[in-house]
């Protein structure tokens, strides 16, 4: 098959999106570099394994890495149940075009852009002063699950919008009901779209300072349970760069750490939901 001649205006497009690529992928690059070369010169067993010493000079971070754990186990243990059941309900029950449909999904959209500031302080007085949680690690983690729940819902209703209606009519030939349906097949279709709205609702989640600053609290010692306040890697990162002169090493350290924390969830998700749906293809 002849190869059609890429007109004048084709061949300037791809040339700027070529060029737009390698400024991106240099920029990263630089970032991840930069992190590298800096960071890793303060890793070591001791500064994972013990905690913080002179304001964070000295010493590790165990107890923010246990805190940043469970304040995202709180959050993606509210979040995932949520999220699935609310995008199912709106796609498979909801007519797009009412009036409930289009004033909810215009409502996540908005949710979904709003600072995280917004949510910090709707958290500080509803969660740590209404509800009488205080600074605390579960405040922390369910004000980070209503920021990250009109990203997932999003992501999980274009999922389902993906799927073909084939699918659908071919589970009602064979007299399957509507949660076998939901259960059987279009929830394991969606996973990929699942699994891309958690990844992008974990990389807010994790990276976030602004909403954990009002909710969580700054204290450096280990958390007994998800009542007790806890300081996340974000959190020690700001705190280190901006309040203590001499902390930029273990500053450095940290972001680093929160990367590549960032990179093994990433590549667990992907993969787990790869072989899901590797896995529910075999058996059809």
């Amino acid at each position: 098959m002849a190869v059609k001649k890429l007109n004048v205006t084709e061949v300037v497009a791809i040339t700027i999106m070529g060029v737009v690529v390698l400024v991106i992928s240099a920029v990263f690059l630089w970032i991840v570099g930069d992190l590298a070369w800096q960071g890793s010169q303060e890793l070591s067993w001791e500064f994972f394994s013990s905690e913080p010493l002179d304001a964070g000079r000295e010493g590790g971070i165990l107890p923010i890495f246990v805190s940043t754990f469970l304040i995202l186990l709180v959050c993606l243990g509210v979040t995932i149940p949520l999220a699935v059941g609310t995008a199912i309900f709106l796609t498979e029950f909801v007519k797009p075009d009412s009036w409930f449909g289009q004033l909810t999904g215009i409502s996540l959209d908005i949710l979904a852009g709003a600072p995280s500031i917004v949510f910090g302080l709707f958290g500080n007085v509803f969660f740590t002063q209404i509800l009488g949680l205080g600074f605390s690690i579960l405040a922390g983690g369910l004000t980070l699950a209503c920021m990250v729940l009109p990203i997932l819902i999003r992501s999980t209703q274009e999922g389902l919008k993906s799927v073909s209606d084939d699918y659908r009519q071919a589970g009602a030939a064979l007299g399957l009901s509507r949660m076998a349906l939901l259960k059987q097949i279009l929830l394991a279709a969606t996973m990929p779209g699942i699994a891309a709205g958690l990844l992008l609702g974990i990389g807010r989640a994790i990276a976030e300072t602004a909403a954990l600053m009002f909710t969580s609290g700054y204290v450096t010692r280990m958390p007994n349970s998800v009542f007790d306040s806890g300081r996340s890697l974000s959190i020690h990162i700001y705190d280190l760069a901006m309040n203590v002169p001499g902390g930029e090493g273990k500053a450095y350290a940290t972001a680093l750490v929160l990367v590549m924390l960032l990179i093994v969830i990433n590549v667990a998700v992907f993969t787990f939901a790869m072989k899901f749906r590797r896995s529910w293809l075999s058996g059809i």
